[in-house]
């Protein structure tokens, strides 16, 4: 409907502008081919590409894009060993552009993200020269508060039952703040502020993507 395109384009305005205030370079995005588009423009040829497990990526098929593009790409997904796995995540901490998507972001402009293993919210802290992250409206939330909520009682349980996770929140549809040894939130991250200008870039579109 056009009314909620308006609706999502007048609400990433106000994001962005509280992104600008926290060294996070921000852009919106309609759609999902213009969010695309708008990732590849970024990345100069010949860089160093790494992502982060993302539905969102694999919605938008961004990464089958990456593959033809003139790209040096750490695909973990490639390696056939888990000691060649924890290699791609060593090598990711110096790539040029690192890919990923939030798990919410909120109004004033903060990520917010929970993890299990943890390499994706390290990416985005440190490493990287420069990290992208695209994210649908759906993602965003009124306040902190409310972004952790989301994460913990939305996106930790539909991940845990995507990943097959015997977690009590894939039983009961909540987080039931388990210690289970195959819990995915191990942890919690907020993102205030960028120490380097612009190196977060954060796509916004106005479609709903991933959890």
């Amino acid at each position: 409907m056009e009314t909620v395109k308006e609706y999502y384009q007048v609400k990433a305005e106000k994001v962005i502008k509280n992104f600008k205030k926290r060294n996070i370079e921000g852009y919106y995005c309609p759609d999902a081919e213009k969010a695309v588009e708008r990732a590849l423009e970024l990345i100069p040829k010949d860089s160093s590409v790494a992502w982060g497990g993302s539905m969102t990526l694999k919605q938008l098929g961004l990464l089958e894009r990456l593959k033809k593009e003139e790209l040096k790409l750490l695909d973990r997904d490639t390696v056939k060993s888990d000691e060649e796995k924890r290699m791609v995540h060593y090598e990711t901490f110096n790539c040029d552009y690192y890919l990923m998507s939030s798990n919410a972001i909120t109004q004033d402009g903060k990520l917010v993200n929970i993890d299990g293993n943890g390499n994706r919210i390290a990416a985005l802290i440190y490493g990287p020269a420069n990290v992208i992250i695209i994210a649908g409206m759906n993602k965003i939330t009124a306040d902190e508060d409310s972004a952790i909520k989301r994460i913990r009682n939305y996106t930790a349980p539909l991940n845990s039952l995507r990943l097959s996770k015997y977690t009590p929140c894939t039983r009961t549809g909540s987080c039931e703040e388990c210690l289970s040894d195959d819990c995915i939130c191990c942890q919690v991250l907020v993102t205030r502020k960028s120490s380097h200008k612009k190196r977060i870039k954060v796509i916004l579109v106005g479609e709903e993507l991933g959890f």
